[in-house]
């Protein structure tokens, strides 16, 4: 029988790539120490990649998991920014986070 993929599958496999990601020596580790306890860091753009920090609590949520899912679709866990890259443009994550912080 198949296993489903749940939503707290996709924050396990997030979590262990922002693991992987922050200790892999890569370059990104220096900029690992201005991201706030609670909070983690992804690139988002589809050309030009902007570096956004933003709290874990996003994981929790359904639309911010539909990207995830995009990005392990695209990415799988091998993100070139050392940190998780979302494949949407900036003003389509920008209107997801505000959403999600005015909900």
């Amino acid at each position: 029988m198949p296993v489903e993929d749940t939503s707290c599958d996709r924050i396990v496999h997030a979590k262990q790539s922002l693991q992987r990601s922050s200790s892999t020596g890569n370059g990104a580790s220096p900029k690992a120490v201005d991201v706030p306890k609670g909070y983690f860091t992804v690139y988002v753009g589809e050309e030009q990649k902007k570096r956004f920090i933003i709290p874990l609590s996003y994981l929790n949520q359904p639309s911010f998991q539909d990207l995830l899912s995009q990005a392990e679709e695209e990415f799988e866990y091998n993100h070139p920014m050392g940190g998780i890259t979302i494949p949407c443009s900036e003003e389509i994550f920008l209107n997801l986070t505000q959403s999600l912080n005015d909900s």
